[in-house]
């Protein structure tokens, strides 16, 4: 006899404690920013919480799911099936350092807590990627820590910081002023910053023009 889809995925979803606090904040901001319809790109997609969240609060649009942790997609598939999800597509490895990206065109990026664990080319490639899948007037949306105006904004972000450079120098709480002056130039401009609980923020940049070919 076969399980429901639900039974035979529940134990491969894994369940991370941050996604749980955040994923309904983030959702709040991406329900008012995303537009109503089309596809949404997802870089760095982790346990799959986040994924499985957004696409059942908001089933107008596709998602699709990128982890470049192949051990990762079990569970993000789990989290769409256990869930009954059908705007969710199978997971794909994204380095958003390689390019081009196998999503050619995306109406809209999120990209929760990668910014600040991975080295700052990732945060180039980030915005040029976005940049150049973005339509005019797409929307890129990015949460984390982040220091502002060179300052961490407090001690358990300084902390924080300290931390993950003792892990890997090339991480790190980045400046919003830096990742602004990269995104520009991939001509994507901060719309809007929103302060979110646990000292972090949602980041909202829009594509301003047509982005490199």
């Amino acid at each position: 006899m076969r399980l429901p889809s639900s039974v035979e995925n529940w134990d491969a979803r894994e369940t991370a404690p941050s996604p749980e606090r955040n994923k309904q904040p983030i959702l709040e901001v991406l329900a008012r920013v995303l537009p109503p319809r089309g596809l949404v790109l997802e870089i760095g997609s982790g346990t799959g919480q986040h994924v499985a969240h957004f696409a059942g609060a908001l089933p107008g649009l596709v998602f699709q799911p990128s982890e470049i942790d192949l051990a990762r997609h079990a569970s993000i598939k789990a989290w769409a099936a256990t869930e009954g999800l059908s705007n969710v597509r199978p997971p794909l490895a994204i380095d958003v350092t390689e390019h081009p990206w196998p999503v050619s065109a995306a109406d809209a990026v999120v990209c929760i807590n990668v910014i600040h664990i991975s080295p700052w080319e990732a945060t180039l490639a980030l915005m040029a990627g976005a940049g150049r899948i973005l339509p005019a007037g797409g929307v890129l949306v990015t949460y984390g820590p982040y220091r502002r105006g060179g300052a961490h904004t407090s001690p358990s972000n300084e902390a924080f910081d300290a931390g993950l450079r003792a892990r890997n120098p090339l991480w790190g709480v980045r400046d919003i002023d830096a990742v602004a002056d990269v995104a520009c130039r991939e001509g994507l401009l901060l719309h809007e910053i929103v302060p979110m609980p646990a000292n972090n923020f949602t980041l909202v940049w829009q594509k301003s023009r047509p982005g490199p070919a």
